[in-house]
């Protein structure tokens, strides 16, 4: 479980294609200082686990479930990437609740400098829609935002200065795709709702009443 706060902003270090799967290496400093293999780090959002480590790199493998439903398929050797470890039983939980299990991706339409702020909006796969909701969480790219706007297909978002500098979506233009990750509460709630029987007298007098 992460919570969508960006520690650090890695690079790609190297890719390898292996028969099931991609090999990542990272080079980063801050997110390594108690790796250990088998831990969880999310890389752009996507929750993948440590194989093997160094002194300034870690390696993970990238299934190709996961390349098809994410970004990952266009990093290249030299590419910047947001990094946060899983949230440890004793951390602060600054975002909100971020699995690292990418539902889709968005497309970035537009982007609008207002004040310190930078808003963007994105277009969103329609499927996932539905669990968009204004003042609502959404994790682009890994990183916790609030949507303050709603179309029929896009979402609008908002950077304060701090996200800027602290992650890859404030360098990210027009065009660009981002991993999308809707919030936990509104697909539990959707499929609570949907898993629950219809209440009607057909469903009433089956169940004797």
């Amino acid at each position: 479980m992460f919570t969508g706060i960006v520690e650090e902003v890695g690079r790609v270090a190297s890719l390898r294609a292996k028969p099931q799967a991609m090999e990542l290496t990272i080079a980063c400093s801050l997110v390594l200082e108690d790796v250990k293999r088998g831990d969880s780090i999310s890389i752009n959002g996507v929750c993948l686990t440590v194989s093997t480590f160094t002194h300034n790199t870690f390696t993970v493998d990238v299934i190709p479930e996961t390349v098809k439903t994410s970004t990952m398929s266009e990093l290249k050797s030299g590419s910047r990437v947001n990094l946060e470890r899983a949230m440890p039983a004793n951390g602060r939980f600054g975002g909100h609740f971020v699995s690292g299990h990418i539902d889709g991706t968005g497309v970035i339409r537009s982007v609008k400098k207002e004040s310190n702020a930078l808003t963007k909006v994105i277009e969103v796969e329609p499927e996932l829609m539905k669990y968009m909701m204004l003042k609502g969480s959404v994790a682009v790219d890994g990183t916790s935002l609030t949507i303050f706007d709603l179309g029929n297909k896009t979402i609008t978002i908002s950077l304060i200065p701090t996200t800027q500098e602290d992650s890859l979506l404030g360098e990210k233009g027009i065009g660009a795709r981002v991993n999308i990750e809707c919030d936990l509460l509104a697909k539990y709630t959707e499929r609570i709702q949907t898993a629950q029987p219809k209440m009607n007298r057909s469903w009433l007098a089956e169940n004797g009443f």
